[in-house]
């Protein structure tokens, strides 16, 4: 059994300020800036930007099926190539005005239901996940940059996700018990896991090395 999502409330809030978030930051870059590598192997700014609002412009849009896989991804980058940091910011505002409309709807039963579009769990696992990945995102352009993390809510929901994806993947048991968050299960929980919670969310998305969280190789999500 999957753990359980931040309450319903919490992460369509969140999802929502981590989209105007993201898009304020990408309002403030620069040309150098859009053209910067990321910790993203080959992928600059500009394609970190055009993943995400591209992601969220699919899930408003009903486009679900592959969502996050290789071919999916290089897709939402390519329709996007060319574009300005401006442009992006102005359709990542459009689709923000029609997700907080669409969110609106789902109540506590739809909330619970199968996610569309092929990902494992609930549909509140997978705005979960976009929040997550908004959050992950705006921290790699941030990084190119030169700007300082922003350790916002984001690390709560970050924390979470990656507590449900752990245990589709058998990690563990073992109990998030980082810095500042409630606890969070892995695998029904176990060893506690200490510590600075970017350090190992970024450990556990292959950002960082493991041992800078504290725990083994295998906590990377994306590994397999």
């Amino acid at each position: 059994m999957l753990p359980m999502t931040l309450p319903r409330e919490d992460i369509i809030d969140g999802l929502l300020a981590e989209m105007e978030s993201f898009e304020d930051l990408i309002r403030s870059l620069d040309d150098s800036d859009w053209s910067t590598p990321t910790r993203c192997e080959g992928w600059p700014v500009s394609a970190v930007a055009s993943h995400f609002i591209g992601q969220m412009a699919d899930v408003v849009a009903g486009r679900l099926e592959g969502l996050g896989s290789p071919e999916v991804t290089q897709r939402e980058v390519d329709e996007r190539t060319g574009r300005s940091a401006a442009e992006l910011a102005d359709e990542l505002a459009g689709v923000r005005k029609t997700a907080t409309d669409m969110l609106a709807l789902f109540d506590d039963a739809a909330w619970n239901t199968p996610s569309p579009g092929g990902y494992e769990g609930t549909l509140g696992d997978g705005v979960e996940a976009l929040w997550f990945d908004g959050f992950v995102h705006g921290d790699d352009i941030r990084r190119a940059i030169g700007r300082p993390s922003e350790l916002g809510d984001g690390l709560r929901a970050s924390a979470s996700h990656l507590s449900t994806e752990l245990t589709k993947l058998n990690w563990g048991p073992a109990t998030l018990a980082l810095d500042g968050l409630p606890e969070f299960e892995i695998s029904g929980g176990g060893t506690r896991v200490e510590g600075d919670p970017l350090t190992f969310i970024l450990a556990a998305t292959g950002r960082c090395d493991a041992a800078a969280a504290g725990v083994d190789p295998s906590v990377n999500v994306y590994a397999g």
